[in-house]
């Protein structure tokens, strides 16, 4: 078997991985990175982030064309569906993004590999391809295999009617009839698509309300817009099977009448990608949940292999894993870095969008932590009414004492955009005062985030 050597070897090539290896060589060490697929950049350039953004673009421009350009006095008529247009778009960014990676290896010198990568020992990491298998030596080892979408006991899979995500991002026809199980991000994010293009979806729910992790007023708010909007929510659902019958998807809630449609998408969380990557090799163990520890370097139980992103658990989302990925890197280099787990935002894309960063009201409370309160509508704001989507809120919480900003938490256009000031704000430890003495162009949605900020102290100008 070869052996190739490098300063440092990335098991695996999403968001994390490829990042981490670009970082490493952009600091001076030498830098390998394999995947199993062909193409670098994981679940969230192939089959989740990009290719779902694409398809809620599409279908938003889709329903808003029909529905809405008549009060910008523009009449359409006779709005037809292309879909196969539509999934054809998706997959050339796709293309595009996924090939852009190579270049970045090309342009940063780090060696891609594409194949199986297990551990065969604290220093060594064999590529397991069609071709002969290659060895590779590493001082530095990165686990960066991330995770995959959940199964659930019942819920019989064949990849098309009843399938996960994936499957969701290629139908061929839009159903009459789909059910999403699980009513998190991934959910709503595709059943909002799929419904805009005109099948009827029902979310089932085992929580008491959607997005159970989300600020509980957003969530409220988020339900009610995408019930106006047609999708179904029926929460408190424990669903106990689905199965494909005569051709039709059956679907069983516990107490509850079956529930038939055309198809299901599996949508109930994410688990990481540890298993057969060789842990038991090198001695390290992971939680019950099959996450790997480590520690604030990000150094697992064995001296110099780390593990970063998706596998090691928290918020699974692909910014996290990026910046996880430099951090990694530069400590490993001696470099001063951190990871502040407080100011990571988060972002539902549907219409309106969600987006928070920090802790919400219901984890305030429960810390018993006293907090003030700032609120600002789209309504009142300007641009809001020019863009002609003013449903939404933006609200803000700072330490009752201290002012510092805890939590920012909005809903409305546009608010994946509007957060990243927040979480800037946080990281840099600002006040509500701070935020609110900063001068907001105007017109600009941004000015929802400067009056919440004002509302803190109760001074806001142009809310009521």
């Amino acid at each position: 078997m070869k052996t190739i050597e490098y300063d440092v070897v990335v098991m695996g090539g999403g968001p994390a991985g490829y990042v981490a290896a670009i970082r490493a060589s952009q600091l001076g060490m030498s830098a390998a990175c394999i995947d199993e697929n062909p193409k670098f950049g994981g679940t969230c350039l192939r089959v989740g982030c990009i290719p779902s953004k694409a398809l809620l673009e599409s279908s938003h421009h889709y329903v808003d064309t029909k529905n809405s350009l008549s009060a910008h006095g523009i009449v359409v008529n006779q709005v037809q569906l292309d879909l196969a247009t539509m999934m054809k778009r998706k997959d050339s960014i796709v293309q595009t993004l996924t090939g852009g990676i190579d270049l970045l290896f090309k342009k940063n010198k780090v060696t891609g590999y594409q194949g199986v990568a297990r551990l065969r020992d604290v220093e060594t990491v064999v590529v397991e391809s069609d071709s002969e298998p290659i060895a590779i030596r590493a001082k530095h080892i990165i686990i960066a295999t991330g995770s995959r979408p959940a199964t659930m006991r019942g819920v019989e899979e064949d990849g098309n009617l009843i399938g996960n995500s994936t499957a969701a991002l290629k139908y061929d026809a839009v159903p009459k009839t789909m059910v999403v199980i699980g009513g998190g991000y991934i959910g709503l994010e595709l059943g909002s698509v799929w419904s805009r293009l005109g099948a009827q979806v029902i979310v089932l729910e085992a929580a008491d309300r959607i997005l159970p992790g989300l600020d509980g007023e957003l969530s409220q708010l988020a339900q009610r817009s995408f019930a106006k909007q047609g999708l179904e929510f029926r929460t408190g659902m424990w669903v106990e099977g689905a199965k494909v019958e005569d051709g039709r998807c059956v679907v069983r809630c516990k107490g509850q009448e079956p529930i038939f449609c055309d198809r299901v998408l599996l949508a109930a969380g994410r688990v990481p990608n540890s298993r057969d990557i060789g842990l038991e090799s090198c001695g390290i163990e992971t939680d019950k949940r099959g996450f790997i520890p480590v520690n604030e370097n990000f150094e697992t139980a064995v001296k110099n292999i780390y593990a970063i992103g998706d596998v090691i658990g928290g918020a699974m989302l692909a910014h996290k894993g990026m910046h996880e990925g430099s951090v990694c890197m530069e400590k490993i280099a001696g470099i001063h870095s951190h990871m502040n787990y407080d100011a990571i935002p988060a972002i539902v894309y549907t219409h309106p969008e969600i987006a928070t960063v920090g802790k919400t009201e219901e984890q305030l409370k429960e810390a018993g932590i006293d907090y003030r309160k700032g609120m600002s509508p789209y309504g009142a704001n300007g641009r809001a009414r020019t863009l002609g989507d003013i449903e939404g809120r933006v609200k803000v919480l700072a330490d009752a004492k201290t002012d510092r900003v805890l939590g920012v938490h909005i809903i409305g256009g546009h608010a994946g955009d509007l957060i990243a000031e927040a979480a800037a704000a946080m990281e840099f430890g600002a006040s509500s005062e701070d935020i609110a003495r900063t001068c907001h162009a105007h017109p600009t949605l941004s000015e929802t985030l400067h009056e919440a900020a004002l509302a803190v102290d109760g001074r806001s100008i142009h809310s009521a």
